[in-house]
């Protein structure tokens, strides 16, 4: 059988395959795979020659084997044409499973093609779903930004923006939307700073409109720990010596933390201002942010502090708290911002806005302090600058600058201060009455004894009404000085960090106000012509000598510096003690004047041959004014004052009754002369010895032994001049007696007695009748001692 195809290999062994097979199922199985494979024309050519060539090359076979058995071979023949039957029938078969295959090939191409394509469309569909969807989430995402920046959650806006450029731009890069929506970024981003930083600045508004309103609360609470520390202080003497804002107050007050920021009171929210800065961050704006918001803060703090002036004197309006209350409050939100944020602000910063703050505040205020007339405002002014101070204190802000205002408001507070109590001084010296001050009853007793440096010498309860020593300005002015001493420590109870400058300041002015306003006042007005107000006023002097003797103790133990040591003296105590003496001298000019006086009416008849009856008119003159002086006009005198008025007046009375001998004029001295001088010395002794005072003889001491000379020499048969010059028995009898005075009078009495007993021996030789001697001796002695009256 001529072949048309050459079978290939593959279809050979397949055939044979099926020739093989054990049974129909099996050759059926075997004969699918190859049938499915025929796609064509050619292929089933191809297996229809293969199995052609199978069939030929059993018949050859088979005709080989019968050539060797023909039975066999008409049996295999037979068998043969079965198969070959078969064998058409299959090919039949094949031919139709082919046919049926190759349609059923086609159906399933077009099927296949069918399938492709719809799987093509839908892939299409599925992207173009997809890119719908993914293209959907950008703009619900582009959305849901504006969404959040119409809620003003800004901070939740830029990080839907971040995911939206970081994520989901990136899935629709191929899309022209990812273009649109990504130009439009830049635009939104810059509408999100925008309105965070609208935002911030609602709230920085709100801080300046909330930051008086801090501030007067950490005024409060600065009080509050005020209270706290004197109480401790009270219960523990420990803490005396701690000031607010030390570290033992600190911890001891760590129990009564109050959070100015977040309080029921009120509530400061750093959530735009963190807001605001994560979000410049993010957009890369850091340094922008930083430079803005200093500029805001500046410009507000520009605003804090006003161009006009600031009125210290209405209570009612108080704006000087209104302003301290202001600046703590915004230095309290500084301190915070730069606590809470890094990178935003720095501590020089912070320092710069601080300082600039202090300087514009400190010159306004100073600039007001002129209007100020009162001590009591400029004392309020003080605390509110001292609670300012304690306040920030605590926030650990530098106050040097207050500090030195503190100086500047403590000289104002000074200079008012003496201001008022000058004129209280000078009220109270020129409304005195210079008379002992009387007391009505026990309650003003005790009221003088507290208030003035007063001790009386009997320690027993005096019988009311009485009448003190001094005058109703002493007390009056010991109540002022004490009221001075306080008010002006008064000045350093709440923060004075300055306190020798209270000390040098106090001392100063006391010593101004006691030397200028008292003492110099009352110098002033010591007249000869008031002997009662100049001996009141000596009593005045020595009062306030004590007293500012007394002062100068307490000042010690007062004075706020624990490092000044030593004792404090005053120029006062000095000046009152000098302002006495001058006192002292006056009175001592006016009672010497007036022993003076009646020394001059002195008449002695040197010559005089009568013996005197009595002492004479002068020295009882003299001795009733020493009487009625000590017990009129210097009654009121303490008594060491008294007693040295007495014994300077003596001492003057025996100088001046000593000279009257010793006058150039007086050339003898008759033994009754000596006997009428020596009346009067022994009177004049005799006065002095009632006092009861033994130490005011010793300033007579010198008259009397004078005296006892006189007498002694007018004895004829005395031996006067031997003791006199005689100096062991001279020490004895004459030791007071000047030399040189001594010897002139008895010079003198030796020749008035020598002129005596020659008129004597001359009167016994004339030998006048009785009666005429006795006249003419009488009417001598007379005119002799009362001549000289009439001139």
């Amino acid at each position: 059988m001529p072949a048309f195809y050459e079978p290939q290999d593959e279809y050979l062994g397949a055939v044979q395959q099926i020739v093989l097979s054990s049974s129909e199922h099996d050759y059926i199985d075997q004969l699918i795979p190859i049938m499915r494979d025929v796609g064509n024309q050619d292929k089933a050519g191809q297996l229809m020659q293969a199995l052609t060539q199978v069939s030929s090359e059993r018949e050859a076979e088979i005709e080989r084997i019968c050539n060797s058995n023909h039975q066999d071979f008409v049996n295999s023949v037979k068998q043969l044409q079965h198969v070959r039957e078969g064998t058409m029938s299959l090919t039949s078969e094949i031919l139709n499973l082919s046919q049926s295959i190759e349609t059923s090939t086609e159906k399933l191409a077009q099927q296949k093609k069918a399938l492709v394509d719809s799987r093509g469309v839908r892939q299409n569909i599925d992207e173009t779903s997809q890119a719908l969807k993914d293209c959907l989430e950008v703009l619900r995402l582009a959305n849901q930004v504006h969404d959040l920046l119409a809620k003003q959650n800004n901070y939740a806006a830029l990080r839907a923006l971040d995911e939206l450029k970081q994520v989901h731009l990136r899935e629709v890069t191929r899309y022209k939307i990812a273009e649109i929506i990504e130009q439009s970024v830049p635009a939104t981003q810059r509408m999100i700073a925008d309105a965070v930083m609208k935002d911030l600045n609602t709230w920085l508004f709100r801080l300046r409109e909330v930051s008086q309103f801090l501030g007067e609360m950490a005024f409060y609470q600065t009080g509050l720990r005020r209270d706290r520390q004197k109480e401790r202080a009270d219960q523990d003497k420990i803490h005396t010596g701690f000031r607010l804002n030390s570290a033992v107050e600190a911890v001891a007050d760590e129990i009564e933390e109050f959070d100015l920021l977040n309080n029921d009171d009120v509530q400061v929210d750093f959530t735009p201002l963190f807001e605001a800065l994560y979000i410049h961050d993010a957009l890369g704006e850091t340094e922008k942010f930083r430079r803005d918001y200093a500029a805001t803060r500046r410009e507000q703090n520009e605003r804090l502090v006003p161009q006009r002036g600031l009125d210290l004197v209405d209570e009612e309006n108080n704006e000087l708290s209104s302003l301290l209350e202001s600046i703590a409050g915004f230095a309290l939100i500084e301190k915070a911002t730069l606590e809470r944020t890094e990178n935003l602000r720095t501590t020089a910063d912070v320092d710069e806005l601080w300082e600039t703050m202090c300087q514009k505040s400190i010159a306004l205020l100073v600039s007001a302090l002129p209007t100020v007339d009162s001590d009591e405002k400029l004392l309020r002014i003080k605390s509110v600058v001292a609670l300012f101070i304690q306040t920030v204190s605590s926030w650990e802000y530098s106050v040097a600058s207050f500090d030195k205002l503190t100086v500047t408001l403590f000289e104002k507070y000074a200079d008012l201060l003496k201001r008022r109590f000058r004129e209280d001084f000078q009220e109270i010296v020129s409304t005195d009455d210079y008379m002992p001050m009387p007391i009505n009853n026990p309650e003003e007793y005790e009221k003088v004894l507290s208030a003035s440096w007063y001790s009386p010498e009997d320690d027993q309860q005096p019988q009311f009404p009485c009448v003190l020593p001094f005058s109703q300005m002493y007390p009056l002015c010991c109540i002022d000085i004490r009221n001075f001493l306080n008010q002006m420590y008064l000045f350093a109870d709440d923060h004075f960090q300055h306190a020798s400058l209270i000390d040098e300041t106090l001392r100063n002015s006391l010593d101004e106000l006691l030397c200028e306003d008292v003492c110099k006042a009352l110098v002033d007005r010591l007249s000869p012509q008031w002997p009662g107000q100049i001996v009141q006023t000596l009593t005045n002097f020595d009062h306030f000598e004590t007293a500012c003797r007394e002062l100068q103790g307490l000042l010690v133990e007062a004075r706020s510096s624990s490092s000044a040591a030593g004792p404090i003296t005053l120029k006062a105590t000095g000046a009152f003690a000098d302002a006495k003496k001058k006192a002292e001298k006056l009175i001592f000019e006016l009672v010497n004047s007036k022993i003076d006086d009646l020394v001059e009416t002195a008449e002695y008849d040197w010559l005089s041959p009568i013996p005197p009856d009595g002492a004479s008119l002068y020295m009882s003159e003299l001795t009733r004014y020493l009487s009625n002086i000590m017990t009129s006009v210097l009654l009121g005198l303490p008594i060491k004052i008294k007693e040295l008025i007495y014994f300077d007046a003596l001492s003057h009375i025996s100088s001046s009754i000593l000279r009257l001998p010793l006058d150039e004029t007086i050339r003898r001295i008759s033994p009754q002369a000596v006997r009428a001088y020596q009346l009067d010395v022994d009177h004049l002794v005799d006065f002095v010895g009632s006092l009861g005072d033994s130490s005011l003889l010793a300033g007579l001491e010198e008259l009397q032994q004078t005296k006892d000379l006189m007498v002694a020499s007018a004895d004829p048969n005395g031996r006067a001049d031997e003791e006199f010059f005689d100096a062991e028995r001279s020490r004895k009898r004459f030791a007071k007696v000047d030399r040189a005075s001594g010897a002139e009078l008895l010079e003198k009495i030796s020749q008035g007695v020598q002129a005596a007993q020659a008129e004597a021996k001359a009167q016994t030789l004339s030998s006048p009748p009785p009666t005429e001697k006795k006249m003419g001796m009488n009417f001598s002695g007379f005119s002799s001692r009362f001549g000289n009256l009439k001139g």
